[in-house]
Parts: structure tokens; sequence; C-alpha cells
């Protein structure tokens, strides 16, 4: 069976058609717009497009940042779509395409950690946790074998666990959300803070973004990382500890056997992984009478949303 998957993102929407294996066979981009609509019309027009291309479409999987329903039709809500407020985002594409095939809708974290179970660092094992520290942090849980979406859709949001009593204010509304502290966003501010209180032993990062702090980006952060810059590998240090703490927190609820951990910011592997593994066995409860679980880097790439919205568009 022939899948077509669609990745909206931030900046652009991804859209492919994969096989039955989920290997991806022919790839379209388009930017993405911020009107709902038009994001519907790009989408219907991929699919016409692939269609066209002599493609036998049996599913369209849809991955998207937001609440997803448990219905996997409906987004409850979006950030980055303030159209996407109870959108029934299945039925306006669909409405488009005059219902030709399914149109199942999943969110993007979900997508990419299912990416990573089922092709990916997730492969064997029996329950996992999939995080995905960008912008922000993402997650996705699998319990024996299945996508865990909870009741009403809406689970796997570690990003927005409160890890901090009165911490630092979230975009979602409340304080102290564990992406506030473990993300390519609080990467940016660690290091920020760190050349503003330390500019005498900042010479490497301040050469990267110009002499100008205000544009210091986390690939910056990354790279001076990379070369040995002290300020940069305190600053992975301080979200390597809290992804540490925050996965000690998921496996005093779940114990999985498997953290799966992608996005851009793990790039530089160990560098973040190994304060991360040391803060996850120091924070975990009981840690010294139980198994630990395995922390590894994700392996899909950046087509692990894509790959997992097309799988999951036919179960």
């Amino acid at each position: 069976m022939t899948t077509l998957a669609v990745d909206i993102g931030g900046t652009k929407i991804a859209a492919a058609v994969c096989d039955e294996n989920d290997a991806i066979i022919q790839r379209w981009r388009v930017p993405t717009p911020m009107d709902a609509d038009a994001i519907n019309d790009n989408i219907a027009k991929v699919y016409r497009e692939a269609v066209a291309a002599g493609h036998r479409i049996d599913a369209i999987g849809v991955s998207a940042a937001g609440n997803v329903a448990a219905d996997r039709r409906t987004m409850t809500f979006s950030a980055n779509i303030p159209a996407w407020l109870n959108y029934d985002l299945s039925e306006h594409i669909g409405a488009l395409i005059d219902h030709a095939v399914p149109v199942v809708v999943e969110n993007d974290a979900n997508c990419a950690g299912w990416g990573e179970y089922v092709h990916g660092a997730g492969q064997g094992s029996a329950n996992m946790v999939a995080l995905t520290v960008g912008t922000g942090l993402g997650g996705a849980i699998v319990i024996n074998g299945q996508l865990f979406r909870g009741s009403f859709g809406m689970a796997a949001e570690i990003g927005h666990l409160p890890m901090v009593p009165d911490g630092s204010h979230c975009g979602c509304g409340l304080l102290g959300c564990a992406e506030r502290y473990t993300s390519g966003t609080a990467l940016e501010n660690y290091a920020k803070s760190a050349v503003r209180r330390r500019p005498q032993d900042a010479k490497r990062l301040l050469e990267l973004c110009g002499g100008d702090v205000n544009k210091l980006e986390g690939p910056m952060v990354s790279q001076a990382a990379q070369e040995g810059d002290e300020l940069s590998l305190t600053a992975f240090d301080n979200i390597g500890e809290w992804l540490g703490r925050t996965m000690a927190a998921i496996a005093a609820v779940l114990d999985p056997d498997l953290f799966v951990i992608g996005g851009g910011v793990v790039a530089v592997g160990d560098i973040l992984l190994e304060p991360a593994r040391r803060n996850y066995a120091l924070y975990l409860e009981g840690s010294a009478y139980r198994e630990h679980a395995k922390i590894v880097a994700a392996t899909a790439g950046q087509d692990a949303g894509l790959i997992g919205a097309a799988n999951l568009a036919l179960r």
C-alpha cells in the first residue's frame, strides 16, 4: 500500500510518497503559509500531483505541530496556526480531494517518535520514549509496541512537564515547564547569559555571532562546543542535566527500556547525552536497585516524521 506523508513544519511543508515499507519514492517541499486554507490547498495540490505522476495513494498521513484529538482528525490547538482551534483538518483536506482517500492526522512529535520506533533507533524496544530536543521539547510514548495517545489524544506533551515550581514562563502559559530548561531555546538562553556574565571567556562565541550576543543561535553554540569551547560545553551540561531530570521523572511513571533523543540539538552526540545519562541515573528513583533504560541518539534522521506519518496512516 502506498501513502502520501505530509509534515507541516513552521517554515516548510514536506511531503513524500512512501511505499509499503515506508520507503520514500518521491518528494515535495513548499513554504508553509500561515493561513489554514492555503495549507489545505497545498496538501491537496501535492496529492493531485502524486496521482498524476502515477502513484496509487491509499491514505494521507499528516504530521502537524499541535494538539491532535483522539479522533486523529481534529487539531484542538496549535501555537503556529491560530485557525487550528477545534479544527477538523482531515475533513478540510478531504473535501478538496473529494474524500478519495482517508486523511489521518497525528502530532508531529508522535510521528517522529513512531518513525524512530519502526525504522530507527527504537527498533526492538518494548516500551520506548522518544524526546525531540528542538526549539521546544517534543515527546512520543510507545507502550507494548503501540503508540500511546492517552484518553483524549494529548499524551506525551513532555515539554510541558512542570519541572520547576514558579520557574520560567513557558509559551503555553504555565511556569517551569521542562522545555524552558532543556531545548534549543534553553541552550541559546544559557549561552547568551554566560556570554553577558563572562565576556572575557566568550571569545569564540562572540566571533561566531559577530560580536552581537543577541544574534547568538543554537547551531553556533553547538559548533563552539564541538571545538571545545568552555562556555558552550557548560550550556550543554545545563540542558543535559534537565534532560536527565526529565527522563528520570518519566521513568518514575512509565519505566521504559529505551529513551531515543532526536532533534537538531542532539547532533553534538555525547556532549549532550553524557550529562543527560549522568543526571538520569542521579535523579532516578531507586537508581541503585533497578535496571536503567538505555539512552541513545535518534537514527532515522530528518525523515522520521514523514516515515512515522506514512506508517501511522495505515494503522
